[in-house]
């Protein structure tokens, strides 16, 4: 059994403007580098031995910043657990988005969920193998780990009301080549709040 803690990365601007980022390169700001040291603290609690991340500088700075507080080596890179690819929709806001594609309107370039899931899993799977009995951790973004908790809960969880939070971490264990959520660190969304793309 290997654990597997996934972080999602700390805020960049477009989350700050609610702007589908993808595989958009972004960087984080101020605030996501804030985001992402207090992550590091919290998670000092706890005994890690490698991180991992995505290439994308969002992510790869969250791990860079994360590692330094808990006094782990450079993250190594993996580009298959890289952000869900939105294609034509990527740097709208939502209610742009659903004035050009809306519902039932396929977009062009989006990757669907499966596709995620195909390339995402078996990845993890070669971390887990690479780590066999230790503690990892993960640092991603939303939309995968939107798509590993639908896939970990049939779909149950997250609930309408529960937001992938920057910074926030979801545990899992994979165990007999699954991957089982223990933990989801789940932000519940206020009922004022406008949809907030996750990616």
């Amino acid at each position: 059994m290997t654990r597997i803690s996934i972080v999602r990365h700390g805020q960049t601007d477009w989350n700050l403007h609610k702007r589908i980022q993808g595989s958009t390169d972004i960087p984080l700001n101020h605030t996501g580098r804030a985001e992402a040291a207090e992550t590091g603290v919290r998670l000092r609690e706890r005994t890690w031995d490698a991180i991992v991340a995505s290439p994308l500088a969002r992510a790869e700075e969250t791990a860079r910043i994360i590692a330094g507080e808990l006094g782990l080596s450079a993250p190594e890179t993996l580009a298959d657990i890289t952000e869900r690819h939105h294609g034509e929709i990527e740097g709208l806001t939502f209610s742009e988005r659903q004035a050009r594609f809306p519902d039932g309107v396929p977009v062009p370039g989006l990757e669907s969920r499966q596709d995620v899931l195909d390339r995402v899993l078996p990845a993890l799977g070669r971390i887990a193998d690479q780590h066999q009995g230790r503690s990892v951790l993960v640092i991603s973004h939303g939309g995968v780990i939107g798509t590993l908790l639908r896939h970990a809960t049939d779909g149950e969880r997250p609930r309408h009301d529960e937001l992938i939070a920057n910074g926030s971490v979801h545990d899992f264990v994979w165990k007999d080549g699954e991957l089982v959520l223990t933990h989801f660190d789940a932000t519940v969304r206020h009922i004022d709040e406008t949809f907030t793309p996750i990616a």
